[in-house]
Order: C-alpha cells, then sequence, then structure tokens
C-alpha cells in the first residue's frame, strides 16, 4: 500500500511540474545528423510566454516564485536583451534569489528575444 501511495504521489509530482511543457522526446543525434538551433516561430513574445512554462513561476505585475516581469523590465534595458535571451535559454540562478530558472533549450535565441522584448515593454 505505500509503494502505491508514493508511486501516485510522485506521478502528480511529475505532472504538477509539467504545465505546457513539450512532452516530446528528442531522439539522438547520430554522427551524421546535424544538430541546428530550435525552429523560430511566427509569434509574438507573449504568445511563446502562454506555450512555455513560464506563468509557473512570474506574472506580470506580481512575485511569485521569480521576479514579476515589471520587476525585470525595470532593472534592464534593452542593451541587455541577448543577456536575458541567453538566461531563458541556458537558465540561471542567484540575481533573484536561490531558486534557480530552469533551462528552455527549446526556444529559439529568436524566440528568447522576443519573450525578453514582450517583457522589457512592461517597464511603468
Amino acid at each position: 500500500m505505500k509503494k502505491f501511495l508514493l508511486a501516485g504521489t510522485m506521478g502528480l509530482l511529475i505532472l504538477s511540474c509539467s504545465k505546457k511543457e513539450n512532452t516530446e522526446v528528442p531522439s539522438m543525434p547520430s554522427e551524421t545528423t546535424d544538430v541546428s538551433e530550435p525552429a523560430k516561430s511566427n509569434l509574438s513574445g507573449d504568445q511563446i510566454i502562454e506555450t512555455l512554462d513560464c506563468s509557473g513561476c512570474h506574472a506580470v505585475n506580481e512575485r511569485m516564485i521569480g521576479p514579476s516581469y515589471k520587476e525585470i523590465a525595470e532593472k534592464y534595458s534593452d542593451k541587455d536583451i541577448e543577456m536575458l535571451a541567453s538566461k531563458i535559454i541556458e537558465g540561471g540562478s542567484g540575481v533573484w534569489g536561490g531558486v534557480p530558472m530552469a533551462p528552455h533549450p527549446q526556444v529559439s535565441k529568436e524566440d528568447a528575444k522576443k519573450m525578453v522584448e514582450y517583457i522589457l515593454s512592461q517597464k511603468k
């Protein structure tokens, strides 16, 4: 019975942490496979954010697990777009507290920049 409860709890934990994430399992590249950048989407920055798990840690106006988009916009400027886009893709920690931001390697650099531009547009 304890094993059943433990397995059920673990299953719920895994499901609760996978909100809106792409669950497709990538294939392993072979020696002849060309590993390329993730494909750029035709979505706007806020639409891209909606397709990812961002809302689990961030909101426009209020601090949650991570900073609000308005807090980020107040701290950074357009000169930081490249660096912030890299943090979305690679993850990061230490700037806003001890909880690290998960990496999002499935996001193209162009899409990450669109996301940052949307976040920076939230400046007061």
